[in-house]
């Protein structure tokens, strides 16, 4: 049976992806939360505003936790994310030890848990957290949609 889904985490993820979308960066939000439920870092992305490809939501909250707790490794905690991880995300989340992995959108594109090379599949993947995708979905998928439809050509 799946552990209960902290819905106002994700809620709080897509207002870190919502504020992202508004600086212009690319619309995700990532919440990590301790082994009981209280947050312990939140951010979106920030590749663009500190020119820093690996500025992505979930490394930046898994950055600033194991940086508050002294500690590279983040067992027993929790990350809730708008969009499905890429794999350099999924590497991080796999090293850092986290328990589960709670996504609202699949990326198909530029996934890498369950699209594209599958992260937490391999054999040689270290730890694989639990996962849980489709938690936020709609209204995330909705906030990337418009989001890359206002920066295309008509």
């Amino acid at each position: 049976m799946a552990p209960p889904a902290r819905l106002g985490h994700m809620e709080l993820a897509l207002s870190e992806a919502k504020a992202a979308a508004a600086r212009g960066e690319v619309p995700v939000g990532a919440v990590l939360t301790d082994p009981f439920g209280t947050v312990v870092a939140t951010a979106g992305n920030r590749t663009r505003e500190l020119s820093d490809p690996s500025a992505h939501a979930e490394m930046l909250v898994i950055r600033e936790a194991a940086q508050k707790l002294g500690s590279e490794r983040l067992i027993d905690h929790d990350l809730y994310v708008t969009l499905e991880p890429c794999p350099m995300c999924a590497g991080v989340i796999s090293f850092a030890r986290i328990r589960r992995l709670y996504y609202a959108a699949p990326d198909p594109k530029g996934g890498g848990v369950e699209h594209g090379p599958r992260v937490f599949s391999h054999p040689t993947c270290h730890h694989r957290p639990e996962l849980y995708p489709g938690l936020g979905e709609e209204e995330a998928a909705v906030l990337l949609k418009s989001f890359f439809a206002s920066r295309r050509p008509e």
